[in-house]
């Protein structure tokens, strides 16, 4: 069966690799198909092949060519809330100017199920007849973003990408007389070559540009939203004092070691030294006004909506997993800052430390019920020239192309650098320590697995190594390297295999990538109870809570087990309603997998809007009345791994033939209930606390072990005793299961205490 199984998995994965696209000329083709020419390219009667990578593909009337069209996606980044990319066709006549553009595909929530996607369309075709040259040079042109309210954040990806994909477009052809922009083989290369010696006060660092400020006074703003044009904007004036702050913005290079240091701490920056490694980076950013630089688009969709890092063509979006909120800036005279927040530049970012970037702060003003106008502002950064020096190395073409943005860093990387190994590869090496240390831990937690036998014969150490582990794993795994594994995850390795598979993705985290594995290997072998009883950050700050709850007095609820029985498959159920949600969208599905309270937990550390944090809190307070409360009914990651948990290969977990009937003392004490009252352990349910296991060899608490122990010491003495049935022992001793105890009547003499079930 095992091997049938095997050879159907092996079968669906070559039938996917199959029928996958191979490059991003297929992607071009297969979206290409679906458009409507005349709205993208009027007067265009047909498409040539696609040409060039990424590719492009020539419009023509006739035998005429009159212009090109391309996929966004393939030339700038746009991933929007939903974290894939929003697929746009665009046309650009040899003018330069955009022709039309269709919206081809998405996975935007607040589209999928609020937005009518009409309105997003409308965006789209305001974008005919502006000509991209105007965006480019020294002085680009500004124009006013038709913003759809509630959408932000996908607008606004739309238009950056729109925009900077017909720019690359046009560099690339040479239209309206831009050039490709191509470097010299060789040439002088700026590196940074900055060595610590001391930290610096904030005047310094101010006086040489190492931070870089911008501000919006009130005056300030209301001009600016009045030279939008809207009316609305500009009667609703910002209230105050015409010099009064609206924000005080400030941004540096965090991953310089002199700025750094001074900026955030000599604790933090190594910190930040060790996720980073040699080659990516990371900015400070600063604010303190009436005015917030992260607004709350982060809690709600983990995406930063009102502020942008811009280098050159490319455009750079902070998520929630990037960013880690500071309390104060250590340099002497720093002011009293209300927000202060560390990005880490994403993986797959093209950016370069040397150069100059800047900071688009977008803000917004309500005009009506559901509709805003904005107005942007930009923070100007380039490193001081104190930690850079110029060097004569090899260069080479710096034109993007849609491998090269996929690949991220590490192309860029080897550009300038050499060749070097894959992206993965390097993640996996500047997390060596991380990945060594979880490692060990894995090891560490399979060893005692492996050797439970020895270790459940000593109750208090068993207790006090799993006590530890549970605090490791909260602290270490879930806060701070914040590998929380999520039923997300399970969707995403199922959508990967039925579209576009590549290792390489999932290679991308190494801690989740090693969790996984572990994962994989314990369902062989146990279940699913690694990971859930002791490798779930999650999972580890209930239990310990609710042993907190206990030390405390607070009374436990047992719940009976004829409503216990119809409670745990609920979790089943909504496992199953997610995975179904993400047959047909996979953004839908995250969004209903907010049932998870992990990121609001672990991820975010309940930094988030209150309904996410009550939801949260409000399960954690029922666990420490009902024992992991949330694992048992409504954890859809632990009903997925339950799943599979049944090819599990072994039976590690004892039991004695006696155990349930009539014994009930482990399934009185199980931590979640999993064992039936007829004695058997439910693998579905169990977290392998190994609690029933120290019971099983505990000469003063499991009656079996118990009898067997007060036989051996009557019949050293020369005496029987009295006692000769189960019934009879459990009904002396006051066992709470006394009733249970008639079902047995068989002799003492008959009962072998290695014998299971």
């Amino acid at each position: 069966m095992c091997a049938r199984l095997a050879q159907l998995i092996l079968a669906l994965m070559i039938a996917v690799f199959a029928c996958a696209p191979s490059n991003a000329n297929e992607q071009f083709q297969k979206y290409a198909s679906k458009i409507d020419l005349k709205k993208v390219f009027p007067g265009a009667e047909r498409l040539g092949s696609p040409q060039g990578t990424p590719a492009v593909a020539i419009a023509y009337a006739g035998s005429k060519e009159l212009g090109y069209v391309f996929l966004n996606s393939d030339f700038a980044a746009a991933t929007g809330y939903s974290g894939k990319p929003i697929h746009i066709l665009i046309g650009i006549d040899k003018q330069g100017k955009i022709t039309g553009a269709q919206l081809v595909d998405h996975h935007e929530p607040i589209v999928l199920i609020g937005i009518p996607e009409s309105r997003i369309n409308e965006v789209i075709d305001g974008y005919r007849g502006k000509d991209v040259v105007a965006f480019t040079g020294p002085e680009p042109a500004k124009h006013n973003i038709d913003i759809v309210s509630g959408a932000t954040v996908t607008i606004m990806v739309i238009d950056d990408s729109i925009l900077r994909s017909a720019i690359k477009v046009a560099r690339r052809v040479g239209l309206g007389g831009l050039k490709a922009e191509v470097v010299a083989a060789k040439g002088p290369i700026a590196v940074l070559v900055d060595t610590f010696e001391k930290t610096e006060p904030w005047d310094a660092l101010i006086a040489d540009g190492s931070v870089a400020g911008l501000n919006v006074t009130i005056e300030r703003i209301n001009e600016a939203m009045a030279a939008t044009g809207d009316l609305i904007a500009a009667q609703r004036a910002e209230p105050g004092k015409p010099d009064d702050i609206f924000i005080d913005l400030y941004a540096a290079l965090a991953s310089t070691p002199t700025i750094g240091r001074s900026l955030i701490g000599m604790h933090q920056y190594r910190n930040l030294e060790k996720k980073l490694g040699s080659d990516r980076h990371a900015i400070v950013v600063m604010g303190q006004g009436r005015y917030s630089f992260r607004g709350s688009g982060f809690v709600r969709g983990g995406l930063f909506d009102r502020i942008q890092l811009i280098q050159g063509d490319h455009a750079i979006r902070f998520r929630d997993k990037d960013y880690k909120r500071l309390r104060r800036i250590q340099a002497e005279g720093a002011p009293d800052f209300s927000e202060i927040a560390l990005f880490q530049i994403p993986k797959k970012a093209s950016f370069d430390p040397t150069e100059p970037w800047r900071i688009e702060l977008l803000v917004g003003r309500e005009t009506g019920p559901t509709s805003k106008a904005f107005t942007t502002f930009d923070l100007d950064y380039r490193l001081p020239a104190r930690f850079l020096k110029v060097e004569e190395q090899p260069r080479v073409n710096e034109v993007e192309t849609p491998r090269q943005e996929a690949q991220g860093t590490a192309t860029v990387a080897a550009a300038r650098y050499g060749d070097g190994p894959p992206l993965w590869q390097r993640l996996w090496q500047q997390k060596r320590t991380e990945v060594f240390i979880l490692g060990l831990s894995v090891v560490f937690l399979t060893g005692i697995f492996f050797f439970q036998d020895w270790l459940v014969k000593r109750p208090v150490l068993t207790d006090r190594i799993r006590l530890g582990f549970l605090a490791f794993t909260l602290f270490g795994i879930g806060f701070y390297a914040n590998a929380q594994l999520s039923v997300v995850n399970v969707m995403t390795f199922f959508n990967a295999l039925i579209t576009k598979f590549d290792w390489a993705y999932f290679l991308m985290e190494p801690l989740i990538f090693i969790l996984w594995f572990a994962v994989a290997a314990s369902l062989l072998f146990w279940g699913r109870g690694p990971y859930c009883g002791w490798l779930c950050p999650f999972g580890a700050l209930q239990e310990l809570l609710n042993r907190g709850a206990k030390w405390a007095g607070i009374r436990q609820t047992a719940i009976p087990w004829w409503l216990h029985e119809r409670l745990w498959p609920l979790k089943f159920m909504i496992f199953l309603t997610l995975f179904g949600v993400s047959l047909y969208s996979l953004s839908l599905a995250e969004q209903l997998a907010e049932v998870e309270p992990f990121k609001t937990a672990i991820i975010l550390k309940f930094v988030r809007d209150w309904p996410f944090v009550v939801f949260a809190v409000g399960l954690l307070v029922a666990g420490l009345f009902v024992e992991r409360f949330y694992c048992r009914y409504l954890c859809p990651l632990g009903a997925a791994l339950a799943i599979p948990g049944k090819i599990r290969m072994f039976e590690w977990l004892k039991r004695y033939k006696h155990c349930g009937s009539p014994c009930q003392r482990c399934a009185a004490e199980c931590m979640v209930q999993a064992i039936h009252p007829e004695g058997q352990i439910n693998p579905n349910e169990c977290l392998y606390c190994l609690h029933c296991q120290t019971v099983y060899h505990d000469a003063q608490r499991c009656p079996v072990v118990i009898q067997r122990r007060l036989r051996s010491e009557r019949s050293s003495k020369g005496a029987l005793g009295t006692t000769h049935t189960m019934t009879d022992f459990l009904a002396s001793r006051g066992h709470r299961e006394r009733e249970s105890a008639a079902e047995f009547s068989g002799p003492l003499s008959k009962m072998t205490p290695i014998e299971r079930e």
